[in-house]
């Protein structure tokens, strides 16, 4: 998975539990594409203290994954969807796809 994409998607599940402050340097530089300097500006910190911000943003974003898998799961249902929508869509003995679509919506269901 692309870093960009990987970004968004650890924010987007766990952007919430960093603080404010921490939240609109990331969203500057991830979403908005700002410069460390133009963060730095307009938050009134260094650029340093900016790219520590976002190193530590990183970090706490990884961790929560680490601890919580909550990428992960939604991924892995995503994936099993797709797989669902393709089987019901294909040709072939009718019982044998819904059976694989059956064992699908089990494995989902286990992950919620």
């Amino acid at each position: 998975m692309n870093k960009i994409l990987e970004q968004s998607l650890l924010y987007d599940f766990y952007g919430e539990l960093l603080s404010e402050h921490r939240r609109k340097i990331y969203e500057a530089f991830v979403f908005d594409d700002l410069s460390l300097g133009e963060i730095a500006e307009a938050e009134g910190i260094s650029r340093q203290a900016v790219h520590d911000a976002l190193k530590n943003c990183d970090k706490a974003l990884a961790e929560y994954e680490s601890k919580l898998h909550l990428v992960e799961r939604f991924l892995k249902i995503k994936s099993e969807v797709t797989d669902i929508e393709k089987l019901a869509s294909s040709e072939g003995d009718e019982k044998e796809r819904l059976q694989k679509i059956g064992t699908i919506a089990e494995s989902i269901m286990g992950e919620l």
